[in-house]
């Protein structure tokens, strides 16, 4: 560690260069996670607040609420529980002569189950009506007011906005709680429609009577439209910027190893033992990579800090703690390559060169 501290404070700008490589990925490492689990949340927001642990839809639905239709025959035989409720989804354009017009998702729920009760408010009070709607935060940030009406896809009546819901997304989009009556009104066609899906916190809830098809949560939500292809996306530009820290340790180390091999040598002829050098290069990449983390550890605070509540962003500690393991396990793997140089050093040769 000395021969690593004392060798850093003599060449300063060489791995002041190194530092400022780390910070940059660093940053980009915690910056793209903190984008790819804000954007994943922003898909699920609604489920985590549900609890949800399975989901009851008809079977040739392909696994979509928005597509699925469960009928009075459907359910003929169900048994709601308290843990169970029944549950519409439509998507809506949002129109309203002063203010802007915003894509959503209609979720029809019933006033005596779970997921009307447990919606978080942070303003107004929940439907009680028909015509009445509890609204995703997001509509407040576009200028949306309690009281406000809402003409949805194109409908000659009005639903009025009585309240504001924290974190109701679904498919990325914010959530209008209304009744399941008005939801029947929005799809339109079927006498027989009841439900589009049955959403259950009990993880032992099965229902599979005529065309309902139980899918546990986790199946629902790898089927969500884009989300595992936009997760798998992320994960892939993160394992490269891993692989980019790796290659930009392992040659810089490498650079400076062979540059130093005689004072390697002069050491090695004095009695310093191989184990010292090596612990000393190691060393040398983790005080690197630890000074570039914690500044882009610092500049990922700020940006998450001054960027507008619009941005799917979300630094949780769990970031913090998967990008500096991953890192610092990229420091040692990139600092053990050019170790190879310094065990095969000839202390005779090297000198006499």
């Amino acid at each position: 560690m000395f021969l690593a501290i004392k060798e850093i404070k003599r060449e300063k700008l060489r791995y002041g260069l190194i530092i400022l490589m780390i910070f940059l990925i660093s940053y980009l490492i915690f910056i793209l996670s903190a984008l790819a689990t804000g954007l994943a949340s922003e898909n699920t927001q609604a489920l985590e607040s549900w609890n949800a642990q399975k989901v009851v839809l008809n079977k040739n639905a392909n696994v979509s609420m928005s597509q699925s239709i469960l009928t009075k025959s459907d359910l003929k035989k169900d048994a709601l529980t308290k843990d169970e409720a029944l549950v519409g989804q439509i998507p809506v354009v949002v129109k309203n002569s002063k203010r802007p017009q915003i894509s959503a998702q209609f979720i029809g729920i019933k006033k005596e189950q779970f997921i009307y009760h447990d919606q978080e408010l942070i303003a107004g009070r929940r439907a009680k009506k028909n015509y009445e709607v509890t609204v995703d935060q997001a509509f407040k940030t576009k200028g949306y007011r309690l009281g406000d009406k809402l003409a949805l896809n194109g409908s000659t009546k009005k639903y009025r906005i009585i309240g504001f819901v924290k974190n109701a997304k679904i498919n990325i989009a914010p959530i209008i709680y209304g009744t399941l009556q008005s939801w029947k009104k929005l799809r339109q066609g079927m006498p027989t429609l009841q439900a589009a899906a049955i959403v259950s916190r009990n993880p032992d809830y099965n229902y599979n009577y005529q065309n309902c098809k139980t899918y546990p949560i986790n199946q629902f939500i790898k089927k969500l439209p884009g989300y595992t292809a936009q997760n798998m996306t992320f994960e892939l530009m993160i394992g490269f910027l891993y692989v980019i820290s790796l290659i930009i340790i392992a040659v810089f180390l490498y650079i400076l190893t062979m540059q130093k091999l005689h004072n390697y040598a002069v050491m090695r002829a004095q009695g310093i033992p191989s184990s010292t050098l090596v612990k000393a290069t190691i060393s040398q990449a983790l005080i690197l990579v630890l000074a570039g983390l914690i500044i882009g550890l610092i500049a990922t605070m700020i940006t998450v800090k001054v960027l507008p509540p619009a941005v799917p962003i979300s630094f949780t500690p769990q970031i913090i703690l998967t990008g500096t393991i991953g890192l610092l396990v990229t420091a040692i793997i990139g600092s053990l390559i050019p170790v190879r140089s310094i065990l095969k050093v000839d202390p005779a040769q090297a000198i006499g060169e």
